[in-house]
């Protein structure tokens, strides 16, 4: 069945869907899954919505429940270099025949209202293979929002939902509030949730959704809290009042913040009967991997590679670069989509670095580099265009001194590129 395709037809075909855009509702994946016996009934779930840190947390999870012995399924997105890597089973990206047999499986199903989305498509294919697979359990990521994300079909064993700021306003809404009634659309009745958010407005929605729902809901910095003590070590006052010393793999203070959901999400989950350790959680805590975020891929010179692509993960690596630099000449290397706060990320970022290269990932949203130089000028002199990604890497890296750091960041798309380009050096 799958030597009838190629692999690279099998994308081609797939990619060719994002002409469709996006399209939020439920109709069309329920159909797609209701042709393909409703492959996400097969295996327990657990949900995670928010702005930033959902796929923190995801890697937490499914690094603390292998160490327990499950069998997991991770859906998350987007790639950073090859699509496998968004379905994975236990830590590893599904083959690229499986990818192919996913796909075959979900592409001719009847449709009643409309064409499917790209992501409507991987999100049914992933659900299918976690079916054939046997997982015992998947962590799934919405795409966009979560009342109307396609992941939204599922009934999960317990809801997260990682913070909650300005996103995606012409589809989510243009306030917190709005955008947390999206995010608040995943609690489920009688499920558990729960939460990193902060923002009073946005933790007010939650808890009103939750009630609503009879869903118990745990919050962060109210029926959990930590502590930092520095280098990756922090300690955690649990929702049953234990507290825990914890190491965390995944660099940035702000990654306490995803650590504790994580330990929290393990606190119910055993507490409804799904038996995980502590030495579970702490292996899984002190293990985690999330390539791509705040990932340092070179020591000399220090090179970092950072998503950074919406204005609180501006803010995470501004921090971040403040913190970590120890004198350091950086260079960072930029490319930002048509959609984010550009001017206020400059705004952040640039005042950090000595010099600084604007490029464009090969994506219809990305930003033209001369408009990011219009505003970058007021910040750095030093700036050059060089348009290609991997182009622009390879020159930061080329003209740096080993005691330099070079960071790459605005966009997971130039992240993407950038992996790539320098897998193939």
């Amino acid at each position: 069945m799958t030597n009838a395709l190629s692999y690279k037809n099998c994308l081609k075909a797939m990619f060719s869907l994002r002409r469709f855009g996006i399209k939020l509702g439920l109709e069309t994946i329920q159909d797609i899954l209701k042709a393909i016996d409703n492959p996400h009934r097969k295996f327990k779930s657990i949900h995670i919505a928010g702005t930033n840190g959902k796929g923190s947390i995801a890697s937490y999870m499914t690094a603390i429940l292998c160490d327990g012995g499950y069998r997991v399924g991770t859906y998350t997105s987007p790639h950073l270099v090859k699509f496998n890597e968004r379905i994975q089973i236990n830590r590893k990206p599904i083959s690229d025949n499986r990818v192919i047999s996913s796909w075959l499986a979900v592409k001719n199903t009847p449709l009643k209202i409309r064409e499917a989305t790209f992501f409507e498509y991987t999100t049914a294919m992933a659900f299918f293979e976690f079916a054939q697979q046997n997982v015992d359990i998947a962590i799934i990521e919405t795409g966009m929002g979560g009342r109307l994300d396609a992941t939204n079909i599922l009934s999960p064993e317990i809801s997260v939902i990682s913070n909650i700021s300005l996103e995606h306003q012409s589809y989510l809404g243009d306030t917190v509030g709005l955008i947390a009634s999206e995010k608040a659309g995943i609690i489920k009745p009688d499920t558990a949730v729960v939460t990193g958010a902060k923002e009073q407005n946005a933790l007010a929605v939650l808890k009103n959704t939750a009630k609503k729902n009879s869903a118990p809901i745990y919050c962060l910095d109210q029926h959990f809290k930590t502590e930092n003590h520095g280098k990756n070590s922090f300690s955690y006052s649990g929702v049953y009042g234990q507290i825990s010393k914890y190491e965390k793999s995944l660099p940035g203070d702000f990654q306490i913040d995803n650590a504790a959901v994580s330990i929290a999400v393990c606190e119910v989950l055993n507490n409804q009967g799904i038996n995980i350790s502590n030495k579970s959680i702490k292996e899984g805590i002190k293990t985690a991997k999330w390539p791509g975020r705040l990932e340092i891929i070179k020591k000399e010179p220090l090179v970092i590679l950072d998503g950074a692509h919406n204005l609180d993960s501006a803010k995470n690596l501004a921090h971040f670069l403040s913190q970590n630099l120890n004198s350091r000449q950086l260079t960072l290397v930029l490319g930002i989509l048509d959609d984010k706060p550009y001017s206020d990320m400059l705004a952040l970022l640039l005042p950090l670095c000595n010099k600084l290269i604007i490029t464009k990932p090969v994506i219809e949203r990305s930003i033209e580099p001369e408009k990011l130089y219009d505003q970058a000028k007021k910040y750095v002199s030093d700036i050059k265009i060089i348009s290609k990604v991997a182009e622009a890497v390879k020159y930061a890296i080329d003209n740096a001194l080993k005691t330099d750091a070079v960071c790459i960041a605005g966009s997971l798309f130039v992240v993407g590129e950038a992996k790539e380009a320098m897998d193939h050096t």
